[in-house]
């Protein structure tokens, strides 16, 4: 039987009021290491979506591992979207067997998860692993994850995939949440972020806004 279309979005796609998103262990020792992504970059992807998530007011949960002995702050790109939000350290590798973390996950109550942080095949695959292994959707930035290697980054991200989670990049969060330009109310947020943290996209929203006075809506 043939399918009706309609214009509406698919249930796969994320809108800020159906997923939390967890930003783990952006932080100086695992950055040092990190090879598969340039550190500016992988800076700029993590701000991007933390600015993405604090701006449409996704519940997002912010955690280190072993913060103040070994790893040191988290980056500042990640922490100023969420003035005053507490970063729950752990001991643990694997984000998920964390009883704080799970805690607040439980409370905020979705049943969509979005993942970023470092290492791609430590501190993502764990909780990625275990939260579709509980019965979550999951989803990961792969963007703004970052290993030891590519190799590592890229056997930590088939790894996940064939589990049954699903990659997409920092800007595409962004841009999913907004949706549409007709979007006022969210408009300039978008807009704003893209041209600080876009990279040539943001270059180009520059370009079109200063020249002729553009509009994507």
């Amino acid at each position: 039987m043939m399918p009706t279309a309609t214009p509406t979005p698919g249930k796969r796609l994320i809108s800020p009021a159906d997923h939390a998103l967890i930003l783990i262990d952006f932080q100086s020792q695992m950055a040092f290491a990190t090879k598969s992504i340039d550190p500016v970059q992988l800076r700029n992807n993590a701000g991007l979506v933390a600015a993405a998530a604090a701006g449409f007011k996704v519940p997002t949960i912010l955690t280190t591992v072993a913060e103040k002995s070994f790893s040191g702050p988290m980056f500042e790109e990640v922490t100023a979207p969420f003035p005053g939000q507490a970063l729950l350290d752990r001991t643990s590798m694997n984000t998920w067997e964390d009883a704080a973390v799970i805690e607040e996950v439980n409370r905020i109550g979705k049943p969509r998860i979005a993942f970023a942080g470092l290492w791609t095949s430590v501190c993502i695959v764990g909780p990625v692993l275990s939260a579709l292994d509980q019965g979550f959707e999951v989803l990961f930035v792969a963007d703004a994850c970052g290993d030891v290697s590519a190799e590592a980054h890229e056997c930590a991200v088939q790894r996940m995939i064939q589990a049954g989670a699903q990659p997409m990049t920092a800007l595409q969060y962004l841009l999913e949440l907004q949706r549409d330009w007709a979007r006022g109310e969210t408009y300039e947020l978008t807009t704003g972020i893209a041209r600080r943290l876009g990279g040539a996209y943001g270059i180009g929203i520059n370009y079109a806004k200063s020249m002729f006075g553009a509009h994507e809506g």
